[in-house]
């Protein structure tokens, strides 16, 4: 065997060795998968513990099937094996759905390197192989080997992609279950729950997202497995558990820019449509421009504006027959005085009181009370009367107040 001699012009290991050292390398593949294996699964504790038949089937054929490659690659360096690749993929694939990481394949990788080089540097040598072609025969399989691994890890690889896009169907159906009406059952949504790996909350809370106004997606930071979100549709929106209510608020101020977003009641789990519902009224008050100029807004901090403004067309109905006595006067008159009126109303104050609001003269604003004592008459000394007025006002202004660029 010493006339053997490395291939020259070589660019891979194993293409570089004579092709007739493959019939030295076949004689020691009948025993030696078998020894890879028993290494294998003594020295890796993640593969000495059962793993199931049909897995185990898998690595023994994945070894059997790798010697083989090889010696058949030296034997013909463009011999190609793409069914065999997949084998490895598969084991990749494998390990990521027996909940490993890859560490433990790619350290069997390693051990089953050495075990071979071992066998085969023995083989070589009793055959009396000159030492640089063993130099070469060990550096091919350690290239080998390696390639292998790197079809392991796009095989691992692939199995996290699936699996993460089984899970972000899963928690969509979830949310749109949750979203749905009627409203899901406990055990329609323990179900869901339990296959998208989500836990169920005492209390959850939406959160009303505004489109950004570019048509881009929103760009949310990591908010944790816990929150569920929706960017897709024309109206986003999150379903927060109440307890991570005060962080994902945090989290969203710091990435919202120039849009905004409002936050519903919190609620029982099946009632998170209803959760949704008062977010995107406020969120559509607030784009008005007629809760705040903040970024982001809490429904519970306008529950009266909310409760008022239920039915907008209702509220106009309402507003124009308990104002009616002004509708005699002219546009300007008009708001001028159920500015005044609204003052008094809030302030149950004399003339300066109110002045002082409006920014007015006093005696401006006894003017306007005479005005308005004669329009509205015993309406203004009546509780019931008082409180409808001031309902009435109050909600026109939501109503009828401009629309904001944010």
């Amino acid at each position: 065997m010493s006339q053997l001699a490395v291939r020259p012009g070589a660019f891979e290991p194993w293409a570089g060795l004579p092709a007739e050292l493959a019939e030295v390398i076949k004689p020691e593949l009948g025993t030696l998968a078998e020894e890879i294996v028993e290494a294998v699964r003594e020295g890796i504790p993640e593969f000495g513990r059962s793993m199931g038949e049909s897995y185990e089937y898998v690595i023994r054929v994945g070894v059997e099937r790798a010697l083989t490659q090889f010696a058949d690659k030296v034997g013909d360096p463009n011999l190609t094996v793409d069914d065999w690749d997949a084998v490895h993929r598969k084991l990749g694939y494998g390990e990521f759905q027996q909940g490993r990481s890859l560490d433990a394949l790619q350290a069997a990788y390693r051990l089953g390197a050495r075990v071979a080089w071992r066998r085969l540097a023995d083989a070589g040598l009793r055959l009396s192989i000159p030492a640089p072609l063993l130099f070469q025969l060990g550096e091919a399989v350690i290239a080998y080997v390696d390639q292998l691994a790197a079809l392991s890890v796009e095989g691992y690889a692939e199995a996290q992609a699936h699996a993460a896009g089984a899970r972000e169907r899963r928690r969509r159906q979830l949310m749109q279950t949750l979203l749905a009406d009627p409203p899901p059952s406990e055990a329609a949504i323990a179900d869901l729950a339990r296959t998208a790996r989500w836990t169920v909350p005492e209390q959850l809370v939406a959160i009303a997202l505004e489109p950004r106004a570019d048509d881009r997606e929103l760009t949310l930071p990591d908010l944790g497995p816990a929150v569920l979100i929706d960017l897709e549709g024309s109206e986003p929106c999150l379903l927060v558990p109440e307890a991570q209510l005060d962080r994902t608020e945090a989290a969203l101020r710091s990435v919202l820019h120039s849009s905004r977003a409002a936050i519903g009641l919190p609620v029982a789990v099946a009632d998170a449509r209803r959760s949704l519902r008062w977010a995107r009224r406020a969120l559509a008050f607030l784009r008005r421009g007629s809760l705040s100029r903040q970024q982001v807004v809490r429904s519970a901090d306008h529950l009266s504006t909310l409760l008022l403004l239920a039915d907008e067309a209702l509220v106009e109905v309402f507003a124009e027959r308990r104002l009616a006595p002004l509708r005699q006067l002219t546009a300007k008159q008009q708001v001028r005085l159920s500015e005044t009126l609204l003052a008094w109303l809030e302030t149950r104050g004399g003339a300066p009181e109110v002045a002082s609001r409006l920014q007015v003269h006093p005696q401006t604003v006894r003017y306007r009370l005479r005005q308005l004592e004669a329009l509205f008459s015993d309406q203004l000394h009546d509780p019931d009367s008082r409180f409808e007025l001031e309902c009435a006002l109050r909600a026109l202004a939501v109503v009828r107040a401009p629309a904001t660029d944010g």
